[in-house]
């Protein structure tokens, strides 16, 4: 195996609990920490504490959203990660959903392309020492600097689902981040981002009880698939049909039917479970198909989930 990521923290536990578990991880065969933003941590301080516990592991963000923080924040929570990490941090950003920016964060949720684009840029510029004057179109920047650049190149990495983010990530990133997919449609993505890295947030449920994953990879599919522009990727990839009756169900308010209408297959597609072998495999076909970096995001099972974690490892 090349690159083995894990998302922390883990649900329900601790983050100073991590500890252990983290100091683990290298020998265990994880190369990757990557954190997630949406209403538990914040992206950036589990990695810093992460930093300080490991002294080898690449660690990520997927994603800071562009919106909920401005720009110049960006740059320094981008720029102080990557000192205490030592130059192992990559700064993995994306516009998020309507409901984090605008519901939770009173943003207004506009031109989600554009904004990712123009903070890519200023970032670019930003972290590189430059003193940044710019009127971006969907923002302005007038005569920032960060006080300490950083001493090592800070990769960004965008969140992207469709063919114009992945495009955007092409020219202009160090790499794109993706998840909700299957590993079949890995090398339709690759296709349209190219060469650059592609990691892949990748929903991992250990349990052999495959109506208990089903269950909960239901629930989760009608959270995200729903959501215009999880919808539009999976349009894309070709599931309009298949999951037309779940969509329609949901926007006319009935849940329970919408639930009950995300066939097996698409849930057995887009969520890994089985044993903790099976699952391994699973994720390593993934990066067979093409991710350089699949990132586990390890699903509540009702069993220890850092013991998990370690069965999960390449290396177990």
């Amino acid at each position: 195996m090349g690159r083995w990521g894990v998302t922390l923290p883990l649900t329900g536990v601790p983050i100073l609990d991590h500890q252990p578990l983290v100091s683990e991880l290298t020998a265990l065969g994880y190369t990757d920490i990557w954190s997630a933003e949406t209403s538990g941590a914040d992206a950036f301080t589990p990695l810093a504490l992460a930093a300080q516990w490991s002294p080898t592991a690449r660690l990520g963000t997927a994603i800071a959203p562009v919106y909920t923080r401005g720009p110049a924040l960006l740059a320094m929570s981008a720029a102080t990660l990557a000192e205490v990490s030592g130059g192992r941090f990559v700064l993995g950003i994306g516009s998020s959903s309507p409901a984090i920016v605008s519901r939770w964060n009173g943003q207004e949720f506009t031109e989600p392309f554009a904004r990712t684009r123009d903070t890519l840029r200023f970032l670019r510029s930003a972290l590189a020492g430059d003193k940044v004057t710019r009127e971006y179109p969907t923002f302005s920047v007038s005569g920032f600097r960060l006080e300490k650049a950083p001493a090592h190149h800070v990769p960004i990495m965008l969140a992207a689902l469709r063919p114009g983010m992945l495009r955007l990530a092409a020219r202009e990133a160090d790499g794109a981040i993706t998840n909700w997919l299957a590993a079949t449609d890995v090398p339709r993505v690759r296709e349209a981002l190219g060469d650059k890295e592609l990691a892949a947030r990748i929903f991992v449920c250990p349990t052999e009880d495959a109506d208990a994953a089903r269950a909960l990879g239901r629930a989760l599919i009608c959270a995200y698939l729903t959501v215009p522009a999880y919808a539009a990727f999976h349009d894309w990839l070709g599931r309009d049909k298949v999951l037309a009756p779940m969509r329609e169900a949901w926007s006319a308010g009935r849940r329970k039917e919408a639930n009950a209408l995300v066939p097996d297959e698409v849930v057995d597609a887009l969520v890994v479970h089985g044993s903790a072998e099976q699952c391994r495999a699973r994720v390593a076909q993934y990066a067979a198909n093409g991710v350089d970096t699949p990132i586990i995001g390890l699903l509540p099972t009702g069993g220890d989930q850092l013991d998990l974690v370690r069965r999960l490892a390449p290396g177990a």
